[in-house]
Parts: structure tokens; sequence; C-alpha cells
């Protein structure tokens, strides 16, 4: 029990010590020169992730999803297809590197013989970088990681989760809905799951205005892998035969 509780407590160190750029950074007004030094850490970090992925070869599928999904679970072994058929489809798949559905899309690419990506940060739930990464980088600043997650991918793909993956979710749709990403595809797996956010989305949103009912179609909602890859696909090349990539 005293060597669990060592143990305990050295983690919760390192977390901590992990975290701490982002948490000062966040924690409300501070002098110009506390920010200055921020500004300058997080510019770095953007650099690194440049250097990082700026020579990645061919295109890229990012796969968004829940840690906490073990192997075997339904949602696992479907991620795990999905990055298998993703890579035979000639695609790189990257994730945020950890475990559950990342690990499981990363496991799939990897034994498909594809590149595998991961962009990793140090959290409870997602401690160390899965062992199905050809490649990983590891971020402190939660907004860094999510802008080399979108950039580097010409598509995304949803797996069940929870805030992290709505959060990532919407912040892609919010992104194509406002054209700041044009004609990016993102599908959602797990149908049954992705259902109560749609009866939301209809019951409130579009109730309410707040959206309009064709933004629901921004989100292609399926159950099979080689739906989603069929998709990705055809929505590439209507891309590629739009002018300028615009509608």
């Amino acid at each position: 029990m005293k060597t669990s509780t060592l143990e305990s407590a050295s983690l919760s160190n390192l977390l901590a010590d992990l975290s701490g750029n982002e948490q000062q950074f966040l924690s409300g007004k501070r002098d110009r020169g506390a920010d200055l030094e921020s500004a300058v850490r997080i510019f770095l970090e953007f650099l690194r992730g440049f250097e990082f992925f700026g020579d990645i070869d061919g295109p890229c599928v990012t796969v968004f999803g829940s840690a906490r999904f073990p192997a075997g679970h339904a949602y696992y072994e479907m991620a795990r297809q999905l990055g298998g058929d993703l890579a035979r489809a000639g695609y790189a798949v990257m994730t945020g590197g950890g475990p559950g559905i990342m690990e499981a899309a990363n496991r799939g690419a990897k034994e498909a013989g594809g590149l595998s990506l991961g962009c990793n940060i140090i959290l409870p739930m997602e401690q160390h970088a899965n062992p199905y990464l050809d490649r990983f980088i590891e971020i402190d600043h939660f907004f860094v990681r999510k802008v080399m997650l979108v950039k580097y991918s010409s598509a995304f793909v949803v797996m069940p989760g929870g805030f992290g993956t709505l959060d990532e979710a919407f912040e892609v749709l919010t992104l194509i809905q406002c054209h700041k990403l044009q004609g990016f595809p993102i599908v959602a797996m797990g149908s049954e799951f992705w259902e109560h956010m749609r009866r939301f989305v209809r019951g409130a949103l579009i109730n309410e205005k707040t959206i309009s009912s064709e933004d629901l179609d921004l989100l292609h909602v399926t159950d099979s892998t080689e739906d989603a890859v069929r998709y990705i696909r055809a929505e590439a090349a209507r891309m590629a035969t739009s002018p300028a990539g615009i509608d």
C-alpha cells in the first residue's frame, strides 16, 4: 500500500508539472512579462509541431474518440477496423496518441502497413503514447494539439467519446460551418451513440434557429468503416474537381 501511495503521488506531481504551463497561461490576468514568456513558449511549440508534421507525404485522416474504451469493446474494434481500412486506402492515420479509440485506430493502421501518427498530451487517462505509433509528438497545450490534429488532416472521423471528443467534433464542425475549412469531410461512427446528439441538435438548435437545418448534414453518420472510407474518398474527389476547392 505504501508503494502504491508513493507511485500515485509521483504520478500526480508529474501530471501537475506537465500541465503547469497551460494552467498558468489560463489562470487569468498576469503581468506582461509572464504573458510574453507564455507567448514565446506557445510559438515555439507551434514551430515544433510544424517541423514534425511538415514532411508527411500523402493525405491524412484524424480519428477522434475516447481514451476509455479497452481492446475488445465494440467501439475499439470498430476504430481498429477503420484504421486498417484507411491505411489500405492510402491514408495516414493521426490520433491524439493515447489509449482507447486512439490506440485502436493507430493499431489498425499499423497492422495494415500504413503510417500511424500521434499528437499526444499527458493526462490522467492518457499517461503514455500508445505502442502503435510510427511517429508521435508530445504537446503541452491543448489548443496547440488541436491545431495540429486539424491542420495536417484532410478528413476527420469522430468516434464515441466524452467532453474532449465532443469539443473536437464541434470545433471541426464550427470551422467547416464558418468556411475556415473548405470541403473537409467529417464522419461520425457509432450511429446509436450520435443519435442522442442529433436529437438535441434537431430539437433545440434547429428549432430555435441557432443553426440551419443544412448544418446537420455536415456530419456523415455511419456504422460501416467501408462507408466511412468511401465517403471520405468521394468528398476528396469532389473537391479535386471543384474550382479552388470551393463549391
